[in-house]
């Protein structure tokens, strides 16, 4: 009895081990697919475009399902609003992936512009014990908006992209790191329980 519940508590640990092992694996290719698109961040911008498309798509055609199941109800029309928003939305970025970008990267500019300016001001005012760090994030916020609206259009064509590599490359380090320490911690766990195990033997 003893010994099967061993060798069950060894498969579940192996198991749980292979697991954090393919987390990594999948760490290892966002980290890859990033630095590719830094590279190359014309044809990161274009696919980024053109799966925001096809998400929206999908959102819409879900959003659609859910509006027909609803059909009688007072959600019926804003359900079917909000699915024809998308599926239209989703019409135009995969058609027009170059007027999208150049939309986005604008509305990112002026997030960054409207962002660095709250965050100057607020820190001068309330010089709070993040005074400085705030000070420091507002004026690069500024600055970034600024570099992206002084070379708009042109920008759009890698800023996206660099965007969207940047985040596969963080979330795939994130992964790698998830997965390597989970698979030490389940190494620890099973090297107590079987150490365990002989001192109960012994």
């Amino acid at each position: 009895m003893a010994t099967s519940r061993k060798a069950r508590s060894r498969g579940e640990t192996a198991k749980l081990a292979r697991s954090f092992g393919w987390l990594a694996a999948l760490g290892v290719i966002l980290v890859l697919a990033g630095l590719v698109g830094l590279v190359y961040t014309a044809a990161a911008t274009l696919t980024s475009m053109i799966l925001f498309g096809w998400l929206l798509l999908i959102g819409g055609a879900v959003g659609l399902l859910h509006a027909i199941q609803a059909r009688g109800t007072t959600y019926f029309w804003l359900g079917l609003a909000v699915a024809a928003l998308n599926l239209a939305a989703g019409v135009v970025v995969i058609r027009r992936p170059d007027a999208a970008a150049e939309a986005l990267t604008m509305f990112a500019a002026l997030l960054f512009l409207t962002g660095g300016v709250f965050r100057l001001v607020g820190s001068i005012v309330v010089r709070g014990p993040q005074f400085g760090w705030t000070l420091v994030q507002g004026a690069f916020d500024l600055l970034l908006g600024i570099l992206v609206l002084a070379s708009w259009p042109s920008s759009s064509k890698y800023v996206i992209g660099a965007f969207f590599s940047l985040a596969l490359l963080f979330d795939g380090l994130g992964l790698i790191a998830a997965g390597y320490g989970g698979r030490s911690v389940v190494g620890m766990v099973s090297e107590r329980l079987s150490d365990g195990g002989r001192a109960r033997n012994e």
